[in-house]
């Protein structure tokens, strides 16, 4: 049995890059995706960016608010929101903090699974729901930071 700690003493002080107010711990990382915990304090920033994988944004705590293209949503405990590959994303605090657990699905190779990425059940090989890139790591996301951005609606970047 493995028991991966997160939460509060086990969370990066910076958040990830581009980032304000955000902290964050990877609680699992491998060729399929990435399992994260990530700590919003008031008035937190993920600036606007793209990612090429499938994301869930899954609040466990507390509440925002998070974009998704051109729609802006408050989102609470309880509630997820999928972040679409290549579709430009963001969340932040106002006055509360938020906990969110973000699941990132790597996305699916061009040429399939490698024999060795196969999986097996009941003895027959499979493919993976989501396998890896031909390298077996997630594609690379570039961020993309607003510059010089004023919003009527209070988003903070």
């Amino acid at each position: 049995m493995e028991i991966r700690r997160f939460g509060v003493g086990h969370r990066r002080p910076d958040g990830p890059p581009g980032t304000r107010g955000v902290e964050g711990q990877q609680i699992h990382v491998d060729a399929r995706g990435v399992i994260a915990e990530m700590a919003l304090r008031p008035h937190a920033v993920i600036p606007p960016h793209t990612n090429p994988n499938l994301t869930y944004f899954v609040v466990v705590e507390g509440g925002g608010f998070v974009r998704v293209g051109d729609e802006t949503a408050r989102i609470s405990a309880g509630e997820a929101v999928v972040w679409p590959p290549d579709v430009v994303h963001a969340a932040w605090t106002e006055l509360t903090p938020m906990r969110a657990i973000v699941v990132e699905f790597a996305r699916p190779s061009a040429t399939g699974p490698t024999a060795s990425e196969a999986l097996l059940i009941e003895g027959e090989a499979v493919e993976p729901a989501v396998p890896a890139p031909a390298d077996g790591a997630l594609v690379p996301k570039p961020p993309i930071y607003p510059g010089g951005h004023k919003s009527p609606e209070r988003e903070p970047w």
